[in-house]
């Protein structure tokens, strides 16, 4: 792999593949800057005809750090694209992912994926809620702490979920 500079920011390329290795902050910077954003829009180009794309086949590719496989994920749960991620080193993307992830987060879809998650969290929230007053109910209705080991967890649980919400 060869370094190349996408704006100001410093990743590494294979040569024969075209696909980028990006550790974490330099991902993250990315994400985070218009103009690292617009670098990488301006670098794009399309496949060379030479370069046959199998989309059957699912490739688990080791981190060029430490060697271990990574873990293929969809970004932000909702990008369409799969990007291939070691946690402790970064992120690997095949030849234009990292193109369509930027455009994907100027679409707005970063923050679309966001308010999904944030609307699923109310939505469980609601759930543990239901299921303390049902457990509530049968104590008063039975005379007895029927539930009394779940309360608890419930409890702590939705106080987890009003934190990460708050």
């Amino acid at each position: 792999m060869k370094s190349v500079a996408i704006g100001s920011t410093n990743v590494s390329e294979c040569e024969h593949c075209l696909g980028l290795w990006l550790n974490i902050a330099a991902f993250e910077k990315i994400c985070a800057d218009r103009e690292q954003q617009s670098a990488v829009l301006g670098t794009a180009s399309p496949a060379p005809n030479s370069v046959v794309r199998e989309t059957s086949k699912v490739n688990y590719v080791p981190c060029p750090q430490c060697s271990q496989l990574m873990n293929r994920i969809n970004f932000a749960r909702c990008s369409g694209v799969i990007v291939d991620i070691c946690k402790g080193h970064g992120t690997w993307f095949d030849r234009d992912e990292l193109s369509h992830i930027v455009e994907f987060i100027r679409g707005g879809g970063l923050e679309e994926s966001r308010n999904r998650e944030k609307e699923d969290i109310k939505e469980e929230r609601l759930k543990l809620l239901e299921q303390q007053r049902v457990a509530a109910r049968r104590s008063l209705l039975t005379g007895r702490d029927v539930d009394d080991h779940r309360i608890p967890a419930i409890v702590s649980t939705q106080g987890l979920l009003k934190f990460l919400l708050d």
